[in-house]
């Protein structure tokens, strides 16, 4: 009602808006629809069939609500992303693992490392980091006792657990943040 939306009802019964109000078209700039074009073109390159399969519909739903003087930005792009190579191997299905962080849950994994040897591993995911080369998954890694990157590809085995992170929403990425900020630190040189 304070930005002049027509709006009818009280207290107890319920609110609802006016029968002949038209809510306006979704407004976003030129820039702005470059950077959601740009944004879902590199999601829709992605192994993750599911998320590049969201990336399409985003970019569907955003052509059906922009003006038509708009529709150009999305059909004819003037940025675009770097084809995926040929042979990216299996796709993988990064789902459990988004649930698994959203949740709050911890996962247990059998590893490949990268000489071939496995383990086993429960972790607290915290995220799932995309990089041109791979797809990670990083988390707090019972074992070892720290902050880990898994490589998504070498997961052989994974099962969500009932079993809870032990820590609020977003105080585990808040601790990994803090970790990384401090490996970045260790590692730049000394001026002066």
């Amino acid at each position: 009602m304070g930005q002049r939306v027509p709006i009818q009802g009280e207290a107890g019964l319920g609110y609802v808006l006016a029968v002949d109000y038209d809510m306006p078209p979704l407004m976003l700039t030129p820039n702005e629809l470059d950077a959601m074009v740009l944004g879902a073109q590199w999601v829709a390159s992605l192994q993750d069939r599911m998320l590049a399969n969201a990336a399409s519909d985003v970019l569907a739903k955003i052509a059906s609500a922009v003006p038509d003087d708009l529709q150009l930005y999305i059909i004819e792009p003037s940025l675009g992303v770097k084809a995926p190579a040929e042979d990216q191997g299996e796709a993988i299905d990064t789902a459990p693992l988004r649930r698994a962080i959203r949740d709050g849950r911890k996962l247990r994994l059998r590893y490949r490392s990268a000489a071939g040897e496995e383990s086993e591993r429960t972790v607290a995911p915290v995220l799932i980091g995309f990089a041109e080369a791979s797809t990670l998954l990083i988390a707090w890694c019972d074992l070892r006792e720290g902050f880990r990157h898994f490589r998504i590809e070498r997961i052989v085995e994974m099962q969500a657990t009932d079993e809870p992170t032990g820590s609020r929403p977003g105080e585990l990425r808040r601790r990994w943040q803090q970790w990384r900020d401090q490996q970045l630190a260790r590692s730049l040189p000394k001026l002066g």
